[in-house]
Formats: C-alpha cells, sequence, structure tokens
C-alpha cells in the first residue's frame, strides 16, 4: 500500500472571477492501490480491471488511485483471492470460480451451468438478496472485502477439433474448462483439465485437449481461439453468465473513509453496468467476425444434451448442499429467485427475439 503526496503547486490557483482572492494551496494524500488481476490481457483486463479503476479514480477526485496488474505479476494468476488476503496485493479483479477448490459455493456465484443468464445474475446480485450473500461468504471464508464489480456475457460453448452437439459427443472428450463445470463435464463422460488463460491456446493448437472454453464471441474472436479448431458450439450451457468481484484486503479497507467506501461500492455498480454493455458491442461484433469465417463451422447442441447437462448440474448441486452449508444457502436463494424469473417470459421478449 503506497501514499503519495501531490505538489501542494498542482492545486494552486488563482480566483479573479470571485474577488481575485488566491485559492490555498492544498495537499490531498492519494491512496495507491495495487491490483493482481488473472488476466493476461484482453477485454476482462482492459474493460473490467482497468474500467473499475478508471471510475475509482473519477469518483473519489483522485484520492484513490489503484494501479492494475497483468496476470502473474503480483502473484499466480489463479491465486488472486490469496494473493489480495495475504496483502501482496491490496485490490484484486478476480473471478470467485477459480477459488472453488476451496469452496464449491464460488460456482454459484461465479456462474455454473444451472445458474442465471447475465440480466438474471444483475437482478439477483443488486435486486435479489445475492450481492449480500457474496459479500459475507467472501469475508466469511476468504477475509476480504467483496464487490461485485462486472457480469460477463453467456460465452461461446466451446471451440472444438470435434463436434459436440449430443450427450454421447462427450465421452472421452478432452476439454480445457474450470470450476463446477469441470466436475460436471465427467459425469456426462469428458476429462478436464483447468488452465490459466496464457495456456489456453497453446493447449488447443498443440491439441492437449480436444476442445475448450473460455468466454463469449467477443473476447474469443480476438483470442484467435476459432482460427485454429474447426468447431464453433453455442449456447453455453457451461456458463450462462458469469460475475467478477473487486476484492480489497480487509486492513487496505479500514484504512479508507467511510465516504470513499461508499464510493467504491457505487464504482463496482457502474463498471458492472458497463462492462454489461461493453460485452453486448464487443460479442456482436465478434461473431459477425467469427461467421465470415469460412474455414469455421457452427453447431447448436441439441436438446438432448441441455436436458443431460440440466440432470447432471442439478445432481451436482443437490450433492454439494448435503456437505456444505454456505453453498445450500445460496444455491437455495438463487434457485428461488430463478424460479420467480420464469414469469419474465410471460411478458417479455427475449433478447434478439423479433
Amino acid at each position: 500500500m503506497l501514499y503519495r503526496i501531490n505538489a501542494a503547486s498542482a492545486l494552486l490557483a488563482v480566483s479573479v472571477a470571485f474577488g481575485g482572492v488566491a485559492a490555498q494551496a492544498q495537499d490531498q494524500k492519494v491512496l495507491e492501490l495495487n491490483m493482481a488481476t488473472p488476466w493476461a490481457g484482453g477485454h476482462w483486463l482492459e474493460h473490467g480491471a482497468k474500467r473499475y479503476a478508471e471510475i475509482v479514480e473519477q469518483t473519489t477526485d483522485g484520492r484513490i488511485k489503484i494501479n492494475v496488474f497483468a496476470a502473474g505479476s503480483l502473484g499466480p494468476a489463479l491465486k488472486v483471492t490469496e494473493t489480495v488476503s495475504t496483502g501482496v496485493a491490496d485490490v484484486g479483479h478476480a473471478w470467485p470460480g477459480y477459488d472453488w477448490s476451496v469452496d464449491r459455493t464460488a460456482a454459484i456465484i461465479s456462474g455454473w451451468p444451472g445458474g442465471p443468464n447475465p440480466e438474471e445474475m444483475m437482478m439477483w446480485v443488486f435486486n435479489g438478496n445475492g450481492g449480500a450473500l457474496w459479500k459475507e461468504w467472501r469475508m466469511e471464508k476468504f477475509g476480504v472485502v467483496s464487490i461485485p464489480c462486472g457480469t460477463p456475457e453467456t460465452e461461446i460453448f466451446m471451440h472444438s477439433h470435434k463436434p459436440v452437439t449430443k450427450p454421447e459427443d462427450m465421452q472421452g472428450l478432452k476439454l480445457r474448462t474450470s470450476s463446477s463445470w469441470a466436475e460436471i463435464a465427467p459425469r456426462l463422460g469428458a476429462s478436464t483439465v483447468v488452465l490459466p488463460g496464457s495456456e489456453v491456446f497453446s493447449a488447443l493448437e498443440r491439441g492437449v485437449v480436444d476442445a475448450i472454453e473460455w468466454g463469449g464471441p467477443g473476447g474469443n474472436e480476438q483470442e484467435g481461439f476459432n482460427k485454429i479448431a474447426k468447431y464453433v458450439i453455442t449456447p453455453g450451457l457451461h456458463s450462462r453468465a458469469a460475475a467478477h468481484d473487486c476484492i480489497f484486503n480487509k486492513d487496505v479497507w479500514d484504512q479508507i473513509s467511510e465516504k470513499d467506501q461508499r464510493l467504491l461500492e457505487l464504482a463496482g455498480r457502474t463498471a458492472w453496468f458497463d462492462a454489461y454493455l461493453s460485452y453486448v458491442a464487443l460479442d456482436i461484433d465478434g461473431y459477425k467476425k467469427m461467421k465470415g469465417n469460412p474455414d469455421n463451422v457452427f453447431l447448436t447442441v441439441e436438446p438432448s444434451l441441455i436436458e443431460a447437462v440440466s440432470e447432471a448440474s442439478t445432481a451436482w448441486a443437490e450433492e454439494q448442499s448435503e456437505t456444505n452449508a454456505w453453498f445450500k444457502r445460496v444455491y437455495e436463494d438463487q434457485k428461488a429467485f430463478l424460479e420467480d424469473m420464469r414469469l419474465v417470459k410471460e411478458f417479455r421478449f427475449a433478447i434478439g427475439d423479433r
């Protein structure tokens, strides 16, 4: 945690319009915080972590400045939460799903096959109990202060060297994935491996895996996955939506004024909204580019695979609930919320439905 004092001369102004009285030079103490991320680059780094940092600096009038570091600079890419909780970094831009090995509840919060889509995720977090449960869980399990600050889009199901549309296509498939899908997909016959973002492209290119999942069309097109794997398979059954949080070391948080703490929370909500809009624009553009690639074959999963994934996901979640009180609490709350959301389709058009 670093502090720097701005030069007084930088704040000295002469007020002619208000009687010609010189304004007093003032020192402003600026809190500089270092942010760890799991992102080597791309949209999640630029429009997620860095966008949050920009909003924080704007809303606090420069009192808080966050320096954003790419994956690996302040600790292992998949250990951002640990890096923050131990004080190696002051802040982290995190995907809770990377913490699923510590507590499977992370999957329900960060996006899983039985979870909400982006709009439902936003409503559960900000209109339902999701945000409060998320913060309480983060503090109890990891000792960090959590601010929900982004929702990635529904992902591409797979970029694959093999066609995968039916349950039998999952048999023997070598799949790069993470979080709950790493445990659920094997129930359908796949073998899974968890890799950080920096290793995903090379694993697919070299045939270490048959298929990968990573993000939505925009980010995936930028990464070039469709250029090395023939099949582009949709929709993203494994992750209808995801969620990011900006996590603060507790000791650092306690040194921030209540006013600025509230502004950091507001910055998180603003960053969430900005991220949602930016993903939509990026994905439409990226998907158009993918569709324009004559080497790609676009496949849509069959209803039988959707049903199989749903059954396997529910069974997995019910099993976790039997032994994990936190998982049960969050899962049942989200499940009840999503049941109410079924009513929305009775009075609204689906996005893109014309």
